[in-house]
Parts: C-alpha cells; structure tokens; sequence
C-alpha cells in the first residue's frame, strides 16, 4: 500500500515537470520516459527564453556552413601527418564530410581542402527552421564525432592522441554567381596554398634547407617561379600532381545504378529464391574536378536548379 501511494505521488510529480509516465523496471528502479511537447509548460520562468537572439536565415539564400580544424598545424605535427600533403587525413576529412552528406541530405554540394569543408544547404531548405545555429551545431557536431569514429580506418598504426576540434561559421548567398563565386574562392585557394606547400617541402625534404631558408627563398615568388623550382630542380611537373590534392574534393549526389540479391517467394518456389534486382539510387560520390569553370555546372545543372 506504502509503495502504490508512492509510486502515484512520484508519477503526479514527473507529469507536472512535462514527464509521461513513471514505471517500474525489472531491475528495481524506476523509468522515467519523457513526453515531447509542442510547446514548453507554461512556468514563470519561460521569460529566460526572450534573450535566445533570432538567428533565422533569410529565405531564398544559400545556406553555406564551412568548418575548419582549430589549431590544426599542431594536430598535424603531434599525429605525424606526411608533408606536403598526407592522403590518409585528406581521405578522412571526406569520409566525415561524406557521413555529414547522409545525415543532413537537404545539402546539395560540399567542398573540401586541407583542414576545412563546405556544405551548401539548398535555397529552399526549412530544416529547422533556418535557425543558423542548428546548421552550425549538427554539421560540426557530425563532422567532429565522425572524425574520431573513422580514425582508426586510415591510421591503423597511429593513436589518436586528443580529441580534435572544429570551428564553423554560417553564410548566406543570394544567388547563384555568388555560391559558385565563394566555391571558386576556396577552389583557388586550395591551388595556391598547395603549390606553396609542394615546393616548400621540396625545397625542405629534398633541397636540404632548413624551414626558415626555405621560407625566404619563396618569400614574394609567383607560381610560375614557384613551378620552375619544382621542375628545374627537383624534376617535378606540378600538373602532374595528384588532382586531390591540387583540386581538393567535390561531394555530390550522384545517381547510380546498383544490383542487388533479393529473395522472393513466387508459386513455383514457395520456399523462396534469390533473383538479382536493379535499381538507380542517388549516392554521395566524390570528385577531383575543376569548379572555377563553367563545364562543373553544365554537367550538374540541378545542383542550381530552381526548387534546390
């Protein structure tokens, strides 16, 4: 009897905090399962709520959300990444990229050099109300806690020594010269600060000066400059490169056709039998092509389309 009034007091008590139902598990405690509301229970304190800002994205705009690593030159030393360019961490920035893709599937396009993705949401995206701050939070969320998850799938012999850290901003664009204007941006970046590095590291790894010297010697150089080093003295051809690293990544959905093993029951096989079935299915690939120009956007029109 004791217990019954107890168990009615404790359920009268989580039902005027906003809980549905108090119940005994078979362990001996108590489950608590809570009740999703609407809209908050009218308290005295719901004032709090006037000092959240209004952070609504404007409508008709691209919703470009770009993260990059914090302090990640010393992420890169303490972990051993290879100069100029190290495959592995490239190769694990777009898996995390590719898992942000899936989860948030209104974003239409991504980019991604060094340390640093851009995901573009589609104009007429409502998720979450536009709210600018669950953009940054889900994407940078999804991208951090992918990066350790899939660590271990391209360093197999290298510990993850601390937890990484991403930063992200939120930018609209009004149109589409802008969006394909701001990828273009991050597009010639990625070709600059990779020729730089290219011949920095061989000047470094190969010319046998020091970091300082090397430094100098680029000091006010142009690419052309920069390219002739690299061919008249190491005996590199920059163009020949790989692309990922000269390009960085293009994320896109791409339709693809796959088969697939599918057991069916018909008449004459009660028991059930495997027959292959085709299908066409829209999938997030990567890329290593030029977006400056117009050939990009003539192939993916419907990455601009009106209803993106």
């Amino acid at each position: 009897m004791l217990y019954r009034t107890y168990l009615n007091r404790l359920s009268k008590a989580a039902l005027t905090v906003g809980f549905s139902r108090c119940g005994r598990e078979t362990n001996g405690g108590f489950h608590v399962q809570a009740q999703r509301h609407k809209t908050m229970a009218k308290t005295k304190f719901e004032y709090v709520r006037q000092f959240e800002a209004d952070d609504t994205c404007l409508q008709n705009c691209w919703v470009v959300v770009r993260l990059d690593g914090r302090n990640f030159h010393k992420f890169a030393n303490l972990h051993d990444f290879r100069k100029p360019n190290d495959e592995r961490a490239l190769r694990l920035m777009t898996r995390c990229a590719l898992t942000v893709m899936e989860e948030l599937n209104d974003i239409v396009i991504a980019y991604g050099q060094s340390d640093e993705y851009s995901f573009v949401f589609k104009k007429t995206s409502n998720w979450f109300k536009r709210r600018a701050s669950k953009f940054m939070s889900h994407v940078v969320s999804q991208f951090s806690s992918s990066f350790v998850f899939y660590w271990k799938d391209y360093f197999k012999d290298q510990a993850l020594l601390f937890p990484p850290g991403f930063d992200g901003r939120v930018i609209l664009y009004p149109s589409n010269q802008n969006l394909r204007d701001y990828l273009s941006w991050r597009q010639a970046d990625c070709h600059i600060n990779n020729l730089y590095n290219t011949t920095f590291w061989a000047l470094v790894q190969q010319g046998g000066l020091s970091n300082s010297e090397a430094e100098e010697k680029l000091k006010g150089s142009l690419a052309g400059e920069k390219n002739d080093i690299l061919f008249l003295e190491f005996n590199v051809n920059y163009n020949n490169e790989p692309e990922m690293y000269r390009k960085g990544t293009v994320l896109i959905w791409h339709k693809v056709d796959e088969s697939i093993d599918k057991k069916i029951i018909t008449p004459d096989a009660p028991e059930g039998k495997n027959v292959v079935v085709k299908r066409t299915r829209k999938k997030v690939l990567p890329f290593h092509v030029d977006i400056i120009g117009d050939k990009f956007w003539e192939e993916h029109s419907e990455i601009l389309a009106d209803n993106s």
